[in-house]
């Protein structure tokens, strides 16, 4: 059963950073694609960015290019998302996802972890 945990969000000040976490078990993710989406209030679901399990490659929505970087701890079957240079636009529940490369929904979720950028 594959099962996706994410953890470190919290209150911030603009300007400042968040590292999140994703747990990912269940399976082996080589093979995977990996990727971040948030929801703010009121919004639909955004997604943030992805990285391949298995190459590593990334790629991230305009509105954080620059600011957030993904990366992969293999050993640790984890999935991290730097976050600097926080806005208020930036609030938002973050959640992890997972779907085959092969594939162009994701099938697995994390709950989520809430965000909050305080001015």
């Amino acid at each position: 059963q594959v099962q996706l945990v994410e953890s470190g969000g919290g209150l911030v000040q603009a300007g400042g950073s968040l590292r999140l976490s994703c747990a990912a078990s269940g399976r082996t993710f080589s093979g995977y694609v990996m990727g971040w989406f948030r929801q703010a209030p009121g919004k639909e679901r955004e997604f943030v960015g992805r990285i391949s399990w298995s190459t590593g490659y990334t790629d991230y929505a305009d509105s954080v290019k620059g600011r957030f970087t993904i990366s992969r701890d293999n050993a640790k079957n984890t999935m991290y998302l730097q976050m600097n240079s926080l806005n208020v636009e930036d609030t938002a529940v973050y959640s992890c996802a997972a779907r085959s490369i092969v594939s162009r929904e994701y099938a697995y979720w994390g709950q989520g972890t809430q965000v909050t950028v305080s001015s």
